[in-house]
C-alpha cells in the first residue's frame, strides 16, 4: 500500500480526453485486448489506443456488435489494425477458449467489460453471483490465462476498470455470493468493483515478469452500463429528470473523457512501471480510511495486500475447478 504523499500526478485534469492523453505515444507493433470494446468508454478504448497504431482485439459477448467500430478503424489512415472475438466472461469455458486461440505476445490488457445493479440474485455456472463472475472471476482467468503472453511482451500492462462504488462494499470472504446475506444489488456491484482494485494489487506478484497492473475509476458517463437501474433510481441519483431528460452535472464525462484513464495506464509513458495503484480523474486517487463521506479516493479495504492474496488464491481455485 502505497502512502499518500508518494501519489503519481499527471498534466491532465479530469475531463481530458483519451486522445488527449495519449497525444504523441507510438503503439506500432504493439498488441492490445479491450473486453467490452464495442460499446461505451470500450470504444473510445479501443479508438485510442488504434489510433495510435496498436493491433487492438475487442473482445465481446457479441462480435457482430463491433463491426461497425472495426470497420470505421479498419479504414482510418494511420490506425493500427483492429479485430472482434467472442468473449462472455460470465462463462469460464468462454474465457478459456478465448485464451487458448491467442498466439504471442500481448502488451495490453484493458479489462474493460462489466455490468452494473442486476436486480435479482443471479450466478454463473460456478455459483458465483453474477456481478462478482463477469466484473471479476472473468477477468482474472483471462489475466492469468494470458499470463504467459503478458510476459512474452517484455513490458506489459493490465489495467482493470473498477468504479468509485467500491467504497461501499469491502469483498465479504464469509458470504461474497449473498448465500446467506439478503441479496443487494448495489452490495454486490460494490463488492466487484473490490475485488477489481484488488486484482490489480494481487498481480504485484508479475512484477518480476515486466507485467504492471492498475485500477480505475472512469467516472461518471451515460452507457449502456446503467441498463439494469430503473427511472427512479436514476431520478434519485440525480441522474435524470422527471421526463427522463439527462440532468449534466459537472462531473459527468462523455465516453472518450471516461476512458482517458484506462488509456493514460494502458499507454502512457507517465505510468511506466508503476502497479497496484487505483487511478481516476487521470491521477493516483488518495487514500480513503473509514467513512468519510466526500466523493473521490480509492478505499483502504480495496488496497489491502492480505485481502488481494486471499481472493486471488480463491479465484484461482475456482478457475482451476472450473476447467478440470
Amino acid at each position: 500500500m502505497y502512502d499518500d504523499h508518494d501519489r503519481l500526478t499527471t498534466p491532465f485534469h479530469s475531463h481530458a480526453t483519451a486522445a488527449e492523453v495519449i497525444h504523441g505515444v507510438d503503439l506500432t507493433g504493439r498488441r492490445a485486448v479491450v473486453t467490452g470494446g464495442a460499446s461505451g468508454i470500450g470504444v473510445e478504448t479501443v479508438r485510442a489506443l488504434a489510433g495510435a497504431g496498436a493491433e487492438v482485439t475487442i473482445a465481446t459477448r457479441r462480435p457482430a456488435s463491433a463491426a461497425r467500430l472495426v470497420g470505421e478503424l479498419t479504414a482510418a489512415h494511420g490506425s493500427g489494425s483492429v479485430r472482434a472475438a467472442a468473449l462472455d466472461l460470465a462463462d469460464l469455458r468462454s474465457v478459456d477458449a478465448f485464451a487458448r486461440t491467442w498466439q504471442g505476445p500481448l502488451d495490453i490488457l484493458v479489462a474493460n467489460a462489466g455490468i452494473m445493479a442486476v436486480p435479482e440474485r443471479t450466478v454463473n455456472a460456478q455459483g458465483w453471483e453474477l456481478q462478482l463472475a463477469t466484473n471479476h472471476l472473468g477477468h482474472f482467468a483471462l489475466a492469468t490465462a494470458l499470463h504467459g503472453s503478458l510476459r512474452e511482451a517484455g513490458s506489459a500492462r493490465v489495467v482493470v476498470v473498477s468504479s468509485g462504488a467500491h467504497r461501499t462494499a469491502a469483498f465479504d470472504f464469509e458470504d461474497p455470493q449473498f448465500e446467506r446475506r439478503p441479496y443487494d444489488r448495489w452490495t454486490a456491484y460494490g463488492q466487484s468493483k473490490t475485488a477489481d482494485v484488488l486484482l490489480a494489487v494481487g498481480a504485484r506478484r508479475w512484477a518480476t515478469d515486466g507485467i504492471t497492473a492498475n485500477a480505475l475509476n472512469p467516472g461518471w458517463i451515460s452507457t449502456n452500463l446503467q441498463r439494469h437501474v430503473d427511472d427512479a433510481t436514476m431520478r434519485a441519483l440525480g441522474a435524470i429528470d422527471e421526463e427522463g431528460n439527462i440532468i449534466p452535472q459537472p462531473y459527468y464525462k462523455e465516453p472518450a473523457q471516461g476512458a482517458s484513464t484506462s488509456v493514460l495506464l494502458a499507454a502512457s509513458p507517465l505510468v511506466s512501471g508503476v502497479t497496484g495503484r487505483y487511478f481516476e480523474d487521470n491521477q493516483e486517487a488518495r487514500t480513503v480510511r473509514g467513512t468519510e463521506e466526500r466523493p473521490g479516493g480509492v478505499a483502504a479495504h480495496a488496497l489491502d495486500p492480505g485481502a488481494a492474496d486471499r481472493l486471488w488464491d480463491h479465484a484461482a481455485a475456482t478457475v482451476t475447478a472450473a476447467l478440470r
